[in-house]
Order: structure tokens, then sequence, then C-alpha cells
């Protein structure tokens, strides 16, 4: 646990996401000897679990850090950046591109240097940031929070007091996912489009056929945690739009999740209005509801919703004119208990399975490892 001021401060950066005419990427500057955690045999054991995750935590943010953004696109375009970190440390890189930056002809993470000044002099880190290709006609945006991987610290404050342990004591490749969700992930996003032996362009990398979001109501600390899931259980990688916390009723509202949610899932398809979704979620924080009004906003947009159901549970009023509503859009609609039902539903619409590259999640532990003797 590193607490003190001299700690050297690094830049985390989140997955960064473009158009072909606008690139978001989020950066977060804290004061940490510790970098982003690697879900390593070293690392196991209920008290070690719990220093390291209480790091991601308890490294004070640095506020006003200017922070540098440089990234290579098509045809030798690049784009440089600048901004300043906030009170909470963060730096939002939210930048118009110019009609050089063509799409990939697939998917693909294309990479960036952030870059820094501290203490030991002039600092590096790799972000990556995820583009859909020319063939992409349809992506997807998913909750995590209970759908791929049983958090129980969303809704209340209650819900984070009973399953504070799961987070705090217990390593990503420890945690069980839902049942399911590593298959059905794995079908609908389609595995690598480039053939084994073709030539990858510099400073990218092949995604999933199609690409992936993720929205959740956990805070930013747990990025690289979830990323480390997702790699323990072979799900496909996106974005991850999560919230910054606090201890207040705007974090533990009964409201704040769907409000971020909507928020977030509007903020994507805005971005790429020529592409149509699919959502998946659960009934377990209203996602029914939310996604009947997305669906209702953007229409049109919205080809399938997938949510699970929890076992022995009926639907609420409101859950059940949701399903009517999404359904009368003409929007497909999958309810089930177990995602095992629901890979065998996208098998009969022709999704197959696929994998996902874990260079990025390599960079994403290694990220702004301190120097040595630092």
């Amino acid at each position: 646990m590193v607490l003190f001021r001299s700690a050297p401060i690094r830049v985390q950066p989140y997955f960064g996401y473009r158009s072909r005419t606008r690139l978001v990427l989020r950066v977060r500057a804290l004061r940490s000897a510790v970098g982003s955690f690697a879900p390593t045999a070293e690392r196991r054991g209920g008290l070690r679990a719990i220093r390291v995750m209480f790091a991601q935590f308890a490294s004070p943010e640095v506020a006003g850090l200017p922070v540098g953004l440089r990234i290579e696109g098509p045809d030798g375009a690049l784009l440089l950046a600048e901004g300043v970190s906030d009170r909470e440390g963060y730096v939002q890189f939210d930048c118009a591109l110019d009609p050089a930056w063509t799409l990939p002809e697939h998917p693909a993470w294309e990479t960036a240097d952030v870059t820094w000044v501290n203490a030991e002099g002039p600092q590096r880190a790799e972000a990556h940031v995820l583009t859909p290709g020319l063939d992409s006609d349809l992506a997807v945006i998913s909750d995590i929070d209970d759908t791929i991987i049983e958090t129980g610290i969303t809704g209340g404050v209650r819900n984070f007091a009973r399953n504070w342990r799961r987070v705090l004591a217990q390593m990503p490749d420890e945690r069980i996912a839902v049942p399911g969700a590593d298959a059905f992930y794995g079908a609908l996003g389609g595995g690598q489009v480039l053939p084994a032996g073709e030539r990858r362009a510099a400073k990218r990398i092949p995604a999933t056929h199609r690409p992936f979001f993720y929205v959740s109501s956990s805070p930013w600390n747990l990025f690289s945690y979830l990323v480390a899931f997702q790699r323990s259980k072979k799900l496909p990688l996106g974005p991850l739009l999560l919230r910054d916390w606090g201890l207040n009723r705007a974090t533990f509202g009964s409201a704040a999740h769907g409000e971020h949610k909507s928020a977030a899932i509007g903020a994507i398809l805005a971005m790429y209005p020529e592409l149509r979704f699919a959502l998946i979620g659960d009934d377990t924080q209203g996602d029914l509801p939310a996604f009947a009004e997305i669906v209702r906003r953007f229409e049109g947009r919205i080809a399938a919703v997938f949510v699970r159901t929890a076992a022995g549970e009926a639907l609420t009023d409101a859950e059940h004119a949701a399903t009517q509503a999404i359904r009368a859009a003409g929007v497909s609609l999958w309810l089930g208990e177990s995602f095992a039902a629901g890979e065998h539903f996208l098998h009969s619409l022709g999704f197959t399975p696929g994998g996902e590259t874990e260079q990025i999640v390599k960079a994403v532990e290694k990220v702004a490892e301190p120097t040595p003797g630092t």
C-alpha cells in the first residue's frame, strides 16, 4: 500500500475508441508505486488480494498534471493532443479527426502513446483505442455487473456492504463468471478477423469481428481488475465505461446505475450512427426497461436484446411492458436463465465462437511501471 507523497506519479490509460471523425480516450494520473495488477499465482491468498485491491483505491489522484497523447493513424496521419488532469486525476481526450483518418478494413485496436513527466523524468505508457472496421455492421454493448461477473456491489450501500469481500478478497482468476458467459460472448464476438500469416499494420492489433463495449456502475479503480477477469475467462475485450465513485447519493442512489447506463449507451450509439447494436444485460438492475427506452430513442439502431433472467424470479410489470415494447419495435429479444441456452440461440443465427488477443492485457498489466530504484 502506497500513500506517501514521495511515490512516483503514473498515468493509467483506459481503453479508448474512435470513429471516422472522433477519438475518445480517458486516462488518470495517480501517485503510486503499484502498477495495474496481473492475476498471477504469486498474488493468490485473501490477505494479498486485499492489499493489491486496496492499493487500487488508495493511490492518491494527481491534479494539474500535463499529459500528452500521440497516435499515428492511417497513411501516416498524426494526432497530437494535450490535457491537464482534473481534481480527480482524470484527463478526457475527445479529439476531432480529419478526413485522412479512415477506418481499417477490419476492427482493430490502434495503439497510442500517453506521455507525462515525473520526478524521474519523461514517462510513457501505451494506450489502446478500439476502431470498428469498414466491414463492421453490428457491435455489442454489454452490462458487466451481475451479467458477466457477479459483483453484487451495485444497487445500494447494503449490497456493497454485503458483497465487498467478493472484490477485495478474490483475484480475477479466482472469480467465477456467470455460467456460460465465456462461450456466449465468444460466439457473439466472432473471433479475430485477420487470417493467420496476414501482414498486420504497425501499431494495430486485430479485435473481435464485432466490436464490444462494456458499461458498468463499478468504479474506474476496478478497470485493471475487470480487464484481468475478462482475460482469465477468455471474454472479448472492449472499452469499459465505468464511473467515478464518491461516498454520496450520486454513487449509491437506486437510480444512479440506470442513469449511468442509459447515458453511456446513448453516447456510444451517437458516436457510431452507421452501426447497429446488440444489447446484453440481466434483469437484476432494471436493464429491460432501460433497453426498451434505448430502442425507443434510437429507432432502427438496435438489432437484438439479450437479457439473462434470475432463476425463479418473475418479471415485474415494468419488465413485462419493456419486453412488449422491444418486440413491438421489431427487435429480436432473448430471455433466459442460462447463457448456455443463449449460445445455442446465437449458433442458430450463424454466430461462431472466437477468442481475443492478450497483447492488450499485457500492456494494461505493465502500464506505467515505476523505473528501477523509484
